[in-house]
């Protein structure tokens, strides 16, 4: 006998959501996932009327989700937003050219403006060239710092208000467990922010409008919705540090399905002891972006790209700053340290 859905009690139901355990049909998913994320929008009063909001499109399942939904909201409750497609082209053969395609298709299926920067344009380097050089270790580094002063840099280019990017549920968990295993506390305190505030010139806030949806009901609504989106792993990414974090944590979800959720919270509800010794925020002495320290990460990377040592910007060379500010040579000993690829 069919199992008739758990809202409306008169369709089918096609689905068990994994968040509820409810059983509904499409139209009653479709409803409850979009009105989750309204609420969250709200709660959080993540955005204001007249704001000029980019989505960072990267044409996988996440993204396209995060557009489609923003787009049916905004008409929903007229939000009153502006919204535009920013995506970066981190210059990866086979994977990120692809889905750009995808994203391209999503642009006209939506209506919305598209603004593509490059690693190229922006640091004269793309990801094929940075592997080529550095190995697959530590490749991960270079992507996801220089995407986020990527994204920024777009941002300002398109002078919008907010950047709004796709990140769920999963994903938070995941950076959370990722920051208590590598003992970071800066970060541990705000990786469950749902927004960030604007952290200095060149910055623009972000937020996160899916950051309590799971990611199997992200799947399951792009399935059903039949949307088209890019489904291709990062042909770089098979050692990223994530995997090992989001694998332990589909193991603790398969035991008890609350974990993902169980995780946040208990990342939301952290407290640091007084006294505990905090980095401070200031900006880079090259480029005007924000760090903690003389030089940003992404100044730090580039300049050990540039310099042929790439392991400058791998691990704790804050001593080495100086120098590279004030254009000293390094020793012949420093040198040989940075220049090895094989780690």
């Amino acid at each position: 006998m069919p199992v008739l859905c758990s809202s409306c009690a008169e369709k089918r139901a096609v689905l068990k959501r994994p968040k509820t355990a409810h059983s509904l049909c499409k139209e009653c998913f479709f409803w409850a996932f979009e009105e989750e994320v309204h609420q969250t929008i709200v709660s959080a009063q993540l955005f204001k009327h007249g704001e000029t909001v980019g989505i960072g499109a990267s044409g996988g399942k996440d993204s396209t989700v995060l557009a489609h939904v923003m787009k049916v909201l905004n008409e929903r409750y007229n939000y009153g937003l502006k919204l535009l497609l920013l995506s970066v082209d981190e210059g990866i053969t086979g994977y990120r050219d692809d889905s750009l395609e995808t994203v391209k298709r999503n642009q006209q299926q939506y209506e919305l403006p598209l603004k593509i920067v490059s690693y190229e344009e922006l640091y004269g380097w793309t990801m094929d060239a940075i592997v080529k050089q550095v190995g697959l270790k530590n490749n991960c580094t270079f992507c996801g710092v220089f995407r986020r002063q990527a994204l920024d840099r777009g941002a300002m280019m398109l002078k919008v208000d907010k950047i709004c990017t796709g990140h769920n549920a999963d994903d938070v968990a995941e950076t959370v467990l990722m920051n208590v295993l590598r003992g970071d506390i800066a970060r541990l305190r705000r990786c469950t922010a749902i927004s960030t505030a604007s952290e200095g010139e060149g910055v623009v806030p972000r937020c996160k409008p899916l950051k309590y949806a799971y990611e199997k009901e992200i799947v399951l609504y792009a399935y059903f919705k039949k949307l088209d989106y890019f489904s291709t792993e990062c042909i770089y990414s098979p050692n990223a540090y994530r995997g090992h974090a989001r694998t332990f944590l589909k193991d603790l979800e398969a035991v008890r399905p609350s974990a993902i959720m169980d995780v946040i919270h208990s990342g939301e509800n952290l407290s640091v002891r007084e006294g505990v010794k905090m980095p401070v925020q200031g900006t880079c002495g090259r480029c005007g972006y924000i760090s903690s320290q003389a030089l940003c990460k992404s100044c730090v990377l580039l300049e050990g790209l540039n310099r042929g040592l790439p392991r400058l910007g791998i691990g704790k060379h804050h001593r080495l700053h100086e120098k590279i500010l004030s254009q000293q040579p390094l020793t012949q000993v420093e040198e040989r340290k940075l220049k090895a690829v094989n780690f």
